[in-house]
Formats: structure tokens, C-alpha cells, sequence
């Protein structure tokens, strides 16, 4: 119950914002999309590269952050062989990575080498989109309270932006070929590409097995994007519900808010821990597979 009224406290703490962005331009109308724009806080600029930190950019800083303390609290400090409750979540959060996501995709010979990318991919992915649930002042909308602008609570996951989980992508694309070509060389590495079929189709079959490579890419980065993209745009579009329909149908309200309080949970709990979890473990998956092809 305490958790329940916790979160619905949460809630309206985040009024100010959809306030805000509803009254900007003195229209009566609310439109979730507009806390997905990047605006420039500190512009920076090198020739024609925009290095401008942004709100996604604020939110990696702080989850890199958050995700180096966590390393370090739960699994440097003051280790022991009798784990109290802060190393047994370490333990666990060990055990996963470990188990579950690196041997399960990783040949033996390989996992020494690149446990340390999977699980740090995994950890920083999941502590990224939990940080995006939990309303925190870094927002582009103000409120002003005794004659001081403050920034407004807010939500938003950089993972819900592409060129975030776009990059996250690319860098196990670029090990995953790296990988197969130091392992296996480049001749024996790109044969593996091509499929034992009758050479007949092999002009059909070698050009999807080369389109599907790059479509691994496309997947890892689009999955994340899309899933987090549409758990915030859904938890906002019911904050805006609540809003603005409870001086029209005030009956309604009480339920708007269970269901958006039910699937912020659902979103915390399960959505954002099983994201992490498929990203590390296709990362995994495609430069274990780089590393041992299968043989034609």
C-alpha cells in the first residue's frame, strides 16, 4: 500500500510538467512527443560535429555514473566470504551476467576476454532504463517557486532515443566482426557466410546472408529503442489522461490512475530487466557466434 501511494505521489509530482508543456504556447492541448526533443543546454560545437550536451546526454552521464558507484558498492567494498545483503546483490547481479548471459553465448576460450563488455553492457543498460523511471530535475520545462526557476520532474530514458542504443549497437557490431576476423582470419571468417546450399542459389542466398548481418544492427538498436519509446510515451499519455480529463469525467480518474500505476510497475519491474537482458545476451550471442562460425 505504502509503495502504491508512493508512486501515485510521483505522479503528482510530475503534474507541473505536463502542465507546462500543455500551457507553452497557451493552447489546451498535451502532447507526450515533446519530452522526447533534444534541445542543447550547453552548446558545443567542433567544425561541423555537434558534441552539444543535451537531456540524453545528461542521463548517460548520470547513468555511467550510478553505474560505476553501483560496481564498485556491491562488488569491491568490503567483500567477505559471509555476504551480507548488499554483496549478495552483487553476487546476483554477478551470477546473471556470468551464467545466464556469457557462458550461454560465449565459447570458454572467449569469456575471460569478453565477460567484462556483456556484463558492463548489461549493468549500464539496466540501470539507464531504470534511472528513466524515476522523476528527477533534469527536464527543458521550469516552474517557478518564490521568484527561482527549478526544473520540473520529469521521466525519460536515453535509451528511448535511437542514436543512443543505435551506438550501443554499433560497438557490438564492430566487436562481433572483429572478433570473427582475428579468431578465424578474414578469407576463412567471410566463408562462413555462405551457406551450404546448391551453388544455383547462392546469387539469392549469399546477398540475404550479408543483409542479415546488418539487420542484426537494425534489431539490437530499433528493439531497445521502440520498447522504452513506448513505455514512456504510454506512462505519459495516462499522466496526461489523469490530468486532463479529471475536471471532465471525474469518475474515471481513480481509474486512469491504477492502470497507469500498474504498468509503471509492470514497465519498472519486468520491461526494463528483461531489455538489458536480451541486448547483453544477442551481444553475446553474435560474437560468440563470430568467434567460432559454423562450419561449411
Amino acid at each position: 500500500m505504502k509503495r502504491a501511494l508512493t508512486l501515485v505521489t510521483t505522479l503528482a509530482l510530475l503534474a507541473p510538467q505536463v502542465a507546462l508543456a500543455a500551457e507553452a504556447n497557451g493552447e489546451e492541448k498535451f502532447d507526450p512527443s515533446v519530452e522526447f526533443e533534444q534541445h542543447p543546454w550547453v552548446p558545443i560545437h567542433v567544425g561541423p560535429i555537434d558534441l552539444s550536451i543535451t537531456k540524453a546526454v545528461a542521463y548517460l552521464i548520470l547513468g555511467s555514473l550510478v553505474t560505476m558507484a553501483i560496481g564498485i558498492f556491491l562488488m569491491r567494498v568490503r567483500l567477505s566470504l559471509k555476504p551480507d545483503r548488499r554483496q549478495a546483490v552483487g553476487e546476483l547481479l554477478y551470477d546473471v551476467a556470468q551464467q545466464n548471459i556469457a557462458e550461454q553465448g560465449l565459447p570458454h576460450k572467449a569469456i575471460n576476454r569478453w565477460f567484462p563488455y556483456v556484463a558492463s553492457l548489461f549493468l549500464f543498460i539496466l540501470v539507464i532504463n531504470l534511472i528513466g523511471f524515476i522523476p528527477l530535475p533534469l527536464s527543458d520545462e521550469t516552474f517557478e517557486l518564490f521568484g527561482i526557476e527549478l526544473p520540473t520532474l520529469g521521466v525519460y530514458a536515453a535509451t528511448s532515443s535511437i542514436s543512443v542504443t543505435l551506438t550501443l549497437a554499433l560497438m557490438t557490431f564492430v566487436f562481433t566482426h572483429y572478433e570473427g576476423i582475428r579468431n578465424n582470419g578474414p578469407i576463412r571468417y567471410f566463408k562462413s557466410w555462405i551457406p551450404d546450399v546448391p551453388k544455383a542459389m547462392l546469387p539469392l542466398l549469399v546477398p540475404l546472408e550479408i543483409l542479415g548481418q546488418f539487420m542484426r544492427l537494425i534489431s539490437l538498436s530499433v528493439r531497445l529503442y521502440a520498447n522504452m519509446l513506448a513505455g514512456h510515451m504510454l506512462i505519459l499519455t495516462f499522466i496526461g489522461l489523469i490530468f486532463l480529463m479529471s475536471g471532465i469525467v471525474f469518475v474515471l480518474t481513480p481509474f486512469i490512475v491504477v492502470i497507469t500505476t500498474l504498468f509503471y510497475i509492470f514497465e519498472v519491474v519486468i520491461v526494463v530487466g528483461i531489455q538489458a537482458f536480451i541486448f547483453a545476451t544477442l551481444s553475446a550471442i553474435y560474437i560468440g557466434s563470430a568467434i567460432e562460425p559454423e562450419q561449411h
